[in-house]
């Protein structure tokens, strides 16, 4: 079955696009990243009361979601390595690219961990769970002396909000440099992870790019 399932990503990777799992991955996992960063802004301003704390369980609720999904996602890219695009060119954008890569893993993992570590140091008697389906354990802490709980509490905190500034730094880098590849140049690394785009850019005639078959053979090699 996992020959399969990687052959049939395979099929798309080749051609210089993401398979539509990690399509469906990118897409999702960045509708859930606005979301909470809109709701946490929210939250925040709220006054104390029924209604804040609901709305950090909504927030608890999806920081665990995500913490899922960037799991589920990583074991998917170990599976079916993304394809080989122009994003791949050798130089200082690549580099950014790759390491602009990683660092939203790092914050991917680090907010619902963090997260995850302030409600069980100060909030164990409220109950987590992954939007608000599956339960949801706390961390073991429940040895620990008040004193070392709250220094985790605040330790957590302080890493949360490090890793929403970082987050709020890439996203505009991000996006930039995604519009920068279509509009100025003319690369195939949008349109990998749009499908669609491909779609209409046939029906207007547009010619293939040359890199894009000079990068075709290192995939099929590098699929085999």
């Amino acid at each position: 079955m996992l020959k399969s399932l990687r052959r049939w990503a395979h099929s798309h990777t080749r051609e210089g696009r993401y398979s539509p799992v990690g399509v469906a991955f990118h897409w999702t996992m960045a509708a859930l990243i606005l979301f909470q960063l809109w709701w946490g802004w929210r939250t925040g301003h709220l006054p104390v009361g029924a209604d804040k704390l609901q709305a950090y369980e909504v927030h608890s609720q999806v920081g665990l979601l995500i913490l899922v999904l960037t799991l589920a996602r990583m074991f998917w890219r170990a599976l079916v390595p993304g394809p080989i695009n122009d994003a791949d060119k050798p130089g200082w954008q690549s580099v950014a690219a790759h390491l602009t890569h990683f660092a939203f893993y790092a914050c991917l993992l680090g907010l619902p961990l963090s997260g995850w570590a302030m409600w069980s140091a100060t909030a164990r008697e409220q109950d987590l769970s992954v939007a608000g389906v599956a339960p949801w354990p706390h961390l073991p802490f429940e040895e620990l002396a008040p004193p070392l709980l709250w220094t985790i509490e605040a330790w957590a905190e302080q890493m949360h909000w490090l890793f929403v500034v970082a987050l709020l730094l890439m996203l505009p880098l991000h996006i930039g440099a995604a519009i920068k590849h279509e509009l100025v140049d003319r690369d195939d690394v949008l349109k990998g992870m749009l499908p669609g785009l491909e779609r209409v850019e046939r029906l207007v005639g547009r010619a293939p790019r040359r890199i894009r078959q000079e990068l075709r053979p290192r995939c099929q090699s590098s699929a085999d």
